[in-house]
C-alpha cells in the first residue's frame, strides 16, 4: 500500500526530472518544468471532460506540454534568449493561462469538475518505460550521442555536421512527451484539475536532476526519494502529528535544499549549459 502510494506520488516528480535530463543534456536549461506539468494536467482534464475518454485526455495533456516547449524552444534556442528568464516566463504564462481558461470554460478559478475515468496502473507502467527509454536513448543510440555532444561540445558537434539547434529542439519535444505524461498522471490522480496543482514539483524535479548528475536512472531515484518524503509528510498528518505545522508542510522542500547543499558542489553540469 505504501509502495503504491509512493509510486503514484513519485510519477510526476520522476517524469518531470527525466524530461529535464533530456533538455539539459542537450544544452538547454529547463526551468519551465513546473509550467509544463501544470499545462499538461490542465489539458488532460479538459480533454477527458470534453470527450469522456482518458486516452484523448492524455493526448491533450502531452500536446499542451509540447506547445509550451515549442514556445520555449523558439525563444531560448532559436532566438537565443536567456534560458532561465524564458523558463520563468513559461511558468508564469502557464499559471495565468490555465487559471484564465478554467474560469472561462467552467466558471471557476480554483478547480474543474471531476471526471471518473482514469487509465489506472497502466499509466505508471508507461511512466517507467519512458524513464528506461530515456536512459537507453542517451546511452545506446546515435541520437543520444548527438544530444550529449550538443550539450558538451556544441562547436565540435557542429564541425562534424551535427545541427545543434534541431537537436536541442528534438530534446525539448521528447521531454515534453515525458513531462506531459507526468502532468496527465496528476490530473488522473485528482480526477480533475486544481489551480496550481503542480505545487512546486517541477522545481523539485530540477533539484533531482542535479543530484542525479543529469543521468536518468539516478535522477529518477532522487525524485522518488523526494516523493517518499511527501508520503511521510502525509502519513504524519494523517496520524495527527504536527498536522497544522508549517514545518511539516515544508518537509519535501526542506529535504531538497539540504540534499542540494550537500551534493551540488560535486555535480558537474553539461558544459554548454
Amino acid at each position: 500500500m505504501i509502495l503504491e502510494q509512493v509510486a503514484r506520488i513519485a510519477a510526476p516528480y520522476v517524469l518531470a526530472a527525466t524530461a529535464g535530463v533530456l533538455a539539459e543534456r542537450s544544452g538547454t536549461i529547463d526551468i519551465a518544468l513546473e509550467g509544463k506539468l501544470l499545462v499538461s494536467a490542465f489539458g488532460t482534464a479538459m480533454g477527458a471532460l470534453a470527450t469522456g475518454s482518458p486516452f484523448f485526455g492524455l493526448a491533450c495533456g502531452i500536446g499542451c506540454a509540447m506547445l509550451l516547449s515549442a514556445v520555449q524552444a523558439l525563444v531560448a534556442v532559436r532566438l537565443r534568449a536567456n534560458h532561465v528568464v524564458i523558463g520563468v516566463a513559461c511558468n508564469l504564462l502557464a499559471a495565468a493561462v490555465t487559471r484564465f481558461l478554467l474560469r472561462l470554460g467552467h466558471g471557476s478559478s480554483s478547480n474543474s469538475p471531476r471526471f471518473a475515468d482514469a487509465l489506472g496502473p497502466g499509466l505508471l507502467v508507461l511512466g517507467a518505460l519512458l524513464v528506461v527509454g530515456t536512459h537507453l536513448l542517451l546511452s545506446r543510440t546515435v541520437l543520444g550521442l548527438r544530444l550529449r555532444a550538443a550539450g558538451e561540445h556544441p562547436e565540435a558537434a557542429e564541425s562534424l555536421g551535427v545541427r545543434v539547434g534541431p537537436i536541442r529542439l528534438t530534446a525539448l519535444m521528447l521531454g515534453a512527451v515525458v513531462v506531459g505524461t507526468g502532468g496527465a498522471m496528476m490530473a488522473f490522480d485528482q480526477h480533475g484539475f486544481v489551480d496550481g496543482m503542480s505545487g512546486g514539483r517541477g522545481f523539485i524535479a530540477i533539484a533531482a536532476l542535479v543530484l542525479g548528475r543529469w543521468r536518468p536512472l539516478p535522477t529518477a531515484a532522487w525524485a522518488t526519494g523526494f516523493a517518499a518524503a511527501e508520503v511521510g509528510q502525509i502519513a504524519l498528518q494523517s496520524a495527527g502529528i504536527g498536522a497544522q505545522s508549517p514545518l511539516l508542510h515544508a518537509l519535501p522542500h526542506a529535504l531538497t535544499v539540504v540534499a542540494l547543499a550537500g551534493a551540488a558542489v560535486r555535480a558537474t553540469a553539461p558544459r554548454a549549459l
